[in-house]
């Protein structure tokens, strides 16, 4: 997929990336970005050959949250239009969020407003010491509300009070050190430090992965009753009952590579 605001890309491996082009704009977000990076996310859900996501921005910043003009032509918008509109946002970050492939946020640059719910709806956040993030909504009279349920769960509550109060600026060591960030490195060897998260992800079940995120989601924060450890075992007798799960027993006590992992791939472990 190609257009004026969002590029998909896929690779022989299986590895799409999803980038946002709008670098004169610093990558803000419009209904027109938002139509095509959820047009983007539903391609690649439905791909059986991709197996990771990888998020991305080109030029100088990763994403500056709304677009100024999108803003503005959204002040005369009565409550249920503004509605409307914000549904099309929160259904972008559900869909990112539920994507039943591993996703990777890659912040190269400044993330702001909604570029920060992005990068906290994906699995895994990799930065660069250029990276930068605000939750700048207050400043402008608004509120973080569609980006909340991610930002939140990323950052816990107390870390999220500070920061989506005070609007302040968060540097790539403290997104590091409250959650937002799983690791940085220097901005040359962030793809390849990538490339490395891509092949331990290359060496799982595809539908394992899917289940162990819908797993993660299902017991993030559910008490540990009677339904929770029926949820549990129903999920593993549907995987060890399931070709996947066959296969990959076979492969281990057979000591060769599953079917899923292509051989170059089984000689990098």
């Amino acid at each position: 997929m190609s257009s004026a605001c969002v590029l998909l890309h896929t690779a022989a491996n299986g590895v799409a990336t999803l980038t946002f082009d709008r670098p004169d704009l610093h990558n803000a977000i419009d209904e027109a970005t938002i139509a095509e990076f959820k047009a983007g996310l539903a391609k690649v859900a439905a791909d059986p050959d991709v197996r990771v996501l990888v998020i991305a921005g080109n030029g100088k910043s990763f994403c500056a949250g709304a677009d100024l003009n999108w803003m503005q032509r959204t002040a005369d918008y009565d409550e249920a239009q503004n509605y409307r509109d914000a549904l099309e946002f929160t259904e972008l970050l559900a869909a990112l969020d539920t994507m039943p492939k591993p996703t990777i946020a890659r912040v190269h640059g400044p993330a702001y407003g909604g570029g920060v719910g992005i990068v906290a709806a994906c699995d895994i956040a990799l930065g660069t010491p250029q990276a930068a993030f605000m939750f700048s909504e207050v400043r402008l009279g608004l509120v973080p509300a569609m980006i909340s349920p991610y930002a939140v769960a990323a950052i816990g509550e107390r870390h999220a009070r500070r920061y989506m109060l005070s609007a302040e600026r968060i540097d790539a060591a403290e997104a590091l050190r409250i959650g937002l960030l799983h690791e940085m490195c220097d901005a040359a060897e962030l793809d390849a430090r990538i490339g490395k998260l891509v092949e331990q992800m290359l060496r799982g079940g595809p539908e394992s992965i899917a289940r162990s995120k819908a797993l993660v989601a299902r017991v993030a924060h559910g008490p540990i009753d009677t339904a929770m450890k029926d949820y549990t075992a129903r999920t593993i007798a549907a995987v060890r009952a399931g070709s996947e799960g066959k296969e990959g027993i076979a492969a281990f006590l057979e000591k060769r590579l599953p079917a899923w992992v292509r051989p170059n791939e089984g000689a990098k472990r």
